[in-house]
Parts: structure tokens; sequence; C-alpha cells
């Protein structure tokens, strides 16, 4: 069995997901862990609890995504894994940051490319790569179909979808991938976001103003 430990980093608000169980092996999602304090936080929690690092994995690479992408690397001895799609925003994230007047560490480039369909592999569980192209290119989830769960990402929030005037996002794309990926799990799967509480994806298809108008 999965556990889940959802982290909120940096003034973003984003939430990084440490994803274990009872081998102690485990994932890191999305590090957004931005100050020292929230990367001790981090690391204190995997050291604390004996886990072990196998990967670390991006839903997709906003900037706020992947703040600790190189803290998470170098200090565990770990490799990204992402979706070719992301490279644009791993190459620019540095610019990106400097327009809110922030900086981070360059992101390591990803030792494995993810792409819809793989199998994501640590002790005795697996997670399903879904590839959900919209908010960014190469955004994908990781499904787990055994614990009935998924890490939506900035795919799908509670009440609402993933922005998609940045560059690279496509309303179509987020909306097709929404309601031909997502909206075809189990109503009792549980979505957490990348963003914001997690959520159901039956809640979602019978709530979610911009799911409802489609369906």
């Amino acid at each position: 069995m999965i556990t889940v430990k959802n982290f909120v980093f940096n003034n973003i608000e984003e939430n990084t997901y440490v994803l274990y169980n009872e081998t102690k092996e485990c994932v890191i999602i999305d590090p957004g862990c931005y100050t020292k304090a929230e990367q001790d936080r981090l690391k204190n929690f995997i050291v604390e609890n004996d886990l072990k690092p196998a990967a670390l994995l991006n839903t997709h690479c906003h900037f706020d995504h992947i703040f600790g992408n190189a803290f998470v690397c170098r200090e565990f001895g770990i490799g990204a894994w992402a979706h070719k799609g992301e490279l644009n925003n791993i190459n620019r994230a540095e610019s990106y940051t400097s327009v809110f007047g922030m900086k981070m560490e360059h992101p390591p480039l990803p030792v494995r490319y993810l792409k819809d369909g793989d199998d994501v592999k640590f002790g005795n569980s697996l997670l399903k790569v879904i590839h959900t192209p919209g908010h960014s290119p190469g955004c994908v989830c990781f499904y787990s179909e055994e614990d009935k769960f998924i890490i939506a990402g900035d795919t799908l929030f509670q009440g609402s979808i993933g922005r998609t005037d940045l560059p690279g996002g496509d309303y179509d794309q987020i909306m097709d991938s929404l309601l031909n990926k997502l909206m075809k799990l189990p109503n009792d799967t549980t979505a957490y976001c990348g963003h914001g509480p997690d959520t159901e994806i039956g809640q979602e298809r019978m709530y979610n103003p911009f799911i409802t108008e489609k369906m």
C-alpha cells in the first residue's frame, strides 16, 4: 500500500508529494522546496522515516514544481524523470523565476523521459503514467489503480482546471485530457492536485463547472 505525504512549498503554495510503501522505497514528486528550511523539512521527513528515494518524478516542469529538483537529485543521488515535452520549461526556468524576483539553481535535465502508458515501479508499488497535455505540453499524471489515487499535477484542481494561458498551454488539449483520460477513472479515485486540496474524480465529474458543461 502506498502512503502519500504532502508538503506545501514556496510562495505559490505548490504541493510536493512523497509516496512510499512497506519496503521504505519512495518517489518524490514535484519538489517545490524553495528555501533551505523547506529543503530541510523534506529531507528530515525522508531521513526520519528511513525512506530510500528511488526517483524524482515531475508532473510538469513549471518553475514552482521544480525549485527543489537540483537539491533532491544532489542530496539523494537520484535523477529526475519527466516528459520530453517539458524541456523548454526546464531550460527557461531560471529566466521565468527572475520575473517574479526569485532565483533558483538550474534544474538538471531528466535522466529518463516518461511517456503515456509507462510504468513507474518502486518497492512493491506501481504507478501508471498518463500523458495529460494542456496546462503544459509534457504534463503527466501518476495513477495507482490499486490504491485508487492519481497525482494530477496542475491538470485538475478541486472545482477547477489548470490554466492554459502560459507558453505551451492549450485549452482544447487540457479538456481532452480531462474528459477522455481523467474522467474515465473510477469515481472513488482520489486526485492529489498540484495546488490546493485533494478531491475525487466523481466529485469533479458532478460539480466541476469546466467538466460538467462538456459532459
